[in-house]
């Protein structure tokens, strides 16, 4: 990988996480090195000040890890080296910063795209107002094309789009400033496994890679048992570490039991059935395909606010088939406006 698409990846990773590019670097390390070693390797280079990590990445072109640290003190490019011996010895390590070229080029990118946006323009008109066919008579005509190239490029989503970069999780508790409660996680967890396409072996990659603490050492016993273990079996053995204890069975008793509150409008009862009810079905509580029939008895089993010509099951008869998630919030909502 270029130094020029490892300061394009940096500038993304800054974008993602909201760091101060003025204060972000990124060094590549091997797979098994800890945040730890990481953070005191850097504090080796005095200019720096108090380094911590924000985030990891496996990159499998690299075969290491990318890791985004972030400074105390200002990044200067003259005051940076290249790369860094590790505190324990061996292979140096690489260290990307964004320098002052780089930073104004993007600031410059960001107020051209600002304005095009204020405008309700897009880089289609602005390239129309040149004809394609004679070549650039004019610098500035050519810097125009070549700022609409760049913008362009920089334009296309990263491979693996956002389910690429998870939230960091430890299973530390309590629960370290900026971390993702373990449910959150799983759910984005969970959809990078099933909605991406690379192979398992990135997904594992993935996941790896925004662990730390307790949570890594669940999954490297995880990978020492098996280690073609799935991205599936890795979130299993997290749910059963970090997730909740009850069977399906329980879960689904509790559901059953879900009322409305005092003042929670029925929409936002809705929402908080579903989210039980999808808990449910993870958990083999009930079958997926009977969720709509268990979502709309327990609708009109624990709601206190359902008024007669409000009554979901209109929406059933109407259809001539049980109203699904959707359908039932779209009638509700419709209703609770009304």
């Amino acid at each position: 990988m270029e130094k020029t698409e490892l300061v394009s990846e940096l500038k993304r990773w800054c974008r993602g996480e909201g760091l101060d590019e003025t204060h972000a670097l990124m060094t590549i390390v091997p797979e098994d090195v800890e945040i730890s070693e990481v953070e005191e390797t850097l504090e080796t280079i005095k200019s720096l000040g108090r380094v911590r990590v924000r985030g990891r990445n496996f990159s499998a072109r690299l075969h290491r890890r990318m890791v985004l640290c972030e400074s105390r003190e200002t990044v200067q490019e003259e005051s940076v080296p290249t790369e860094v011996v590790p505190i324990d010895g061996g292979e140096a390590w690489p260290v990307i910063i964004l320098g002052g070229a780089q930073a104004a080029a993007e600031g410059f990118n960001s107020k051209l795209k600002g304005l095009l946006q204020a405008e309700g323009k897009t880089m289609e008109d602005l390239k129309s107002l040149f004809p394609s066919t004679p070549p650039p008579t004019s610098s500035t005509e050519s810097i125009l094309r070549a700022v609409g190239d760049l913008l362009e490029k920089t334009a296309k989503p990263a491979d693996g789009g956002s389910y690429g970069r998870l939230r960091m999780f430890s299973g530390a508790l309590p629960m370290p400033p900026g971390e993702e409660p373990f449910d959150h996680w799983l759910e984005q967890a969970s959809l990078m496994v099933e909605e991406t396409e690379c192979s398992d072996r990135e997904k594992r990659r993935r996941i790896i890679g925004s662990l730390k603490g307790p949570a890594l050492e669940i999954v490297k016993a995880v990978r020492h048992a098996n280690p073609e273990a799935s991205p599936k079996e890795c979130l299993e053995a997290l749910e059963s570490a970090f997730g909740s204890a009850e069977s399906g069975d329980d879960l689904y008793f509790a559901f059953r039991l879900m009322q409305q509150q005092k003042g929670e409008k029925l929409s936002d009862f809705l929402r908080r059935l579903e989210r039980s009810l999808a808990k449910v079905i993870q958990r083999g509580g009930l079958p997926a395909s009977g969720k709509d029939q268990a979502r709309l008895e327990q609708l009109l089993r624990g709601a206190i606010s359902l008024r007669p010509d409000a009554d979901p099951a209109a929406l059933e008869r109407k259809e001539g088939c049980t109203p699904n998630f959707l359908q039932l919030l779209t009638e509700i909502r419709a209703e609770e406006e009304y």
